[in-house]
């Protein structure tokens, strides 16, 4: 019996190893001249490490542990099932312990730098680069009055920027998800790129992003623990206790965009300022934009819930200012993003809704909102 049983497993494994396709191809995130972890045509992700003192090696990618098989040298090989096209956050587990791959390029996400990995997607042509007008993504520091530290940003300028040196431009205030940081749009997400090909190809006007970091907006002297709120209870400010827009929206309207309107060439008023986000980003988008109507014209949520018709019915101040209000999801989200624009349709609001199909809470979801809706706004 036990025989049959290893039999049968034998056979099973043999069946789906030659299910298989063989064309797998080095990973464009990975390392300078490294050809694992690759990628195959059925999107299957294949990782390789030396780990000859190692008895266990597992490729954790999508929340599922795939086992690796060891060959006589020492080489550890496997592959996960089929993934959903786009940006991944993987690692490798070496006997229980979590480790990134050295074979790939490392990106900052679930509150840590490690492994990522690009899967090919059909419509990957709005965000691979081009020989067009290329802009520029910049790091810039700067002071907070806020949390009376140095804080980091990138900042994306056009290529126009540069080109015509008189030229002011609107600004788009871009925010990353929890567990990732102000470096989150610019490399998984590709923004520089994807804006460069939109204004190109002329689906987009040129316009400044600003993208800064959301969760490092505390003070420097927070008040005595005596002083301190409990979950939900208001504190200094009006802050709540893990309420992060609160925090962020003191920065941001008292530090960045006032750095941003006295260090770059920007239109300085409503009608030329925007404010979007993803997942967390488009939380704080909601509670800041909603308690500061006559702040930004444009506001994008893209996996990040939705504004609904009571909240904004009587808010005059929203209305009149709001020019456009973009909520996005993923397909496998489920998320009422089409439902809350018809409503807020009926009320007087430019609403849009945006579905990305096939795929979930990702960065691919995200890319292709931030493509849909930088054609919508400052025109």
């Amino acid at each position: 019996m036990k025989k049959g049983l290893i039999a049968a497993a034998l056979i099973v494994a043999a069946s789906a190893s030659a299910q298989v396709v063989e064309d797998f191809k080095p990973a464009s995130t990975n390392q300078e001249g490294r050809q694992y972890p690759m990628v195959n045509s059925q999107r299957m992700v294949r990782a390789q490490i030396l780990a000859p003192e190692a008895n266990s090696v597992k490729l954790d990618i999508g929340g599922v542990k795939y086992d690796m098989v060891k060959d006589e040298k020492g080489v550890w090989t496997g592959e996960s099932a089929p993934q959903d096209e786009g940006f991944h956050y993987y690692q490798l587990n070496i006997d229980g312990a979590s480790v990134p791959d050295p074979g790939s390029k490392y990106y900052y996400g679930a509150s840590r730098w490690g492994s990522g990995i690009d899967v090919p997607a059909a419509d990957e042509d709005f965000y691979t680069v081009k020989n067009v007008p290329q802009g520029s993504i910049n790091e810039v520091y700067y002071y907070s009055t806020v949390t009376e530290q140095m804080r980091h940003a990138y900042v994306y300028l056009p290529a126009e920027y540069y080109s015509n040196p008189s030229k002011k431009f609107p600004v788009l205030y871009l925010q990353h998800g929890m567990g990732e940081n102000e470096t989150g749009w610019s490399a998984q997400g590709k923004t520089g790129i994807i804006m460069d090909n939109l204004i190109a190809a002329k689906k987009a006007v040129p316009f400044i992003i600003v993208m800064d970091n959301g969760l490092n907006a505390r003070p420097a002297h927070p008040a005595p623990e005596a002083q301190q709120p409990q979950q939900g209870q208001a504190g200094p400010g009006g802050r709540r206790r893990g309420n992060f827009a609160g925090a962020f929206q003191e920065v941001l309207l008292k530090d960045i965009i006032p750095m941003t309107e006295k260090n770059y060439r920007v239109i300085a008023d409503t009608q030329h300022r925007a404010m979007a986000g993803l997942s967390m980003g488009g939380m704080q988008t909601h509670s800041i934009t909603l308690a500061n109507p006559t702040t930004f014209a444009y506001i994008g949520m893209f996996s990040g819930g939705t504004f609904n018709k009571q909240e904004l019915e009587n808010a005059a101040d929203f209305k009149k200012t709001n020019k456009v209000l973009f909520m996005s999801c993923g397909g496998k989200e489920r998320m009422p993003v089409v439902d809350a624009a018809n409503d807020l349709k009926s009320i007087g609001i430019n609403a849009y809704s945006y579905i990305s199909p096939e795929t979930a809470h990702e960065w691919q979801t995200w890319r292709r909102s931030l493509f849909e809706f930088a054609q919508l706004i400052f025109k």
